[in-house]
């Protein structure tokens, strides 16, 4: 796995709500990243879990937690559910931005 850099660079509150909408993309299945970038991705969710987001409840922390110990057929519905609703407090033109920045700033590979 590719590491993530240090120092991480400064997120926005936004930012860290767009970490965990990926995470529960990839808990439910629908992540279209590549493997090495799922791992980076959720490496880079560890390390902003603590800090707060802006338009997502907290909360959702606890239920990834619970879902990566335990991510049974009602769970992962659960996260699906939860990720649809999250992606709808999100805006596209965001999440696209912030993706886009994690390439300029080296936590993701460039796309080939």
């Amino acid at each position: 796995m590719t590491g993530l850099p240090s120092p991480l660079p400064d997120f926005r509150p936004i930012e860290v709500d767009c970490a965990t909408a990926v995470m529960l993309k990839i808990l439910d299945g629908k992540c279209k990243m590549a493997p090495d970038e799922k791992e980076i991705m959720a490496a880079l969710y560890d390390a902003l879990k603590a800090r707060p987001g802006e338009v997502l409840d907290f909360s959702l922390r606890q239920t990834i937690a619970q879902a990566r110990e335990n991510l049974n057929a009602s769970k992962k519905m659960e996260i699906y559910e939860l990720r649809v609703l999250a992606e709808t407090q999100i805006s596209r033109p965001v999440m696209k931005g912030f993706k886009a920045r994690l390439r300029e700033v080296g936590v993701l590979p460039e796309k080939a």
